[in-house]
């Protein structure tokens, strides 16, 4: 009768996975586990250096490089940069030019009540901020900023708003409406 075998790898590490404290040869000192993580396919523990573990990477090919993958994450965000640009303009386009004229203009104890008339020009509903400015006004002061309600295409829309930026004294101002 044949003695019986013993298998010398009961107590080592699964194949492709570092020793353990556990599996260390009898004899030597048990040494700490190696750093793990998952396997990026399935999950299983492997090594850090590995990315797949021998069930999903059989042929045992190299993984991406740090360069590939960076580079990838970056086409991905160029790309998803210019498409919403692109989305944008088209979600944009046919919206004003806007012109705008003063209505009135209404002193009250906080500033002026300024009345708007905005025409849209375009070929779609639009909304614009008009700037108030004082012409004569050289301190590079902003004026004050409007924001029109939304405006059918070649419809005029007049509304009003109280604005402090300008003081509170009636005079010659001008209006500028920006198109998107």
């Amino acid at each position: 009768m044949s003695a019986p075998t013993t298998d010398s790898t009961a107590d080592s590490a699964p194949a492709g996975m570092p020793p353990t404290a556990d599996s260390a040869p009898a004899g030597m000192p048990p040494t700490a586990p190696a750093p793990m993580h998952g396997c990026v396919r399935c999950g299983a523990p492997v090594a850090i250096e590995v990315g797949l573990c021998e069930r999903c990477n059989p042929l045992g090919l190299r993984d991406s490089s740090a360069s590939q993958v960076h580079g990838l994450a970056f086409i991905g965000i160029v790309t998803a940069i210019v498409l919403m640009a692109v989305v944008g303009r088209w979600a944009l386009a046919g919206a004003g030019p806007f012109d705008a004229s003063i209505a009135s203009v209404i002193p009250d104890a906080q500033g002026l009540t300024i009345s708007l008339n905005v025409t849209n020009g375009g070929s779609r509903t639009g909304q614009t901020t008009c700037q108030v400015t004082d012409p004569a006004d050289r301190s590079g002061a902003m004026g004050a900023f409007m924001l029109s309600p939304q405006i059918d295409p070649g419809q005029t829309a007049t509304f009003s708003q109280r604005v402090t930026a300008l003081g509170s004294t009636i005079r010659h101002f001008v209006v500028a409406c920006s198109a998107p």
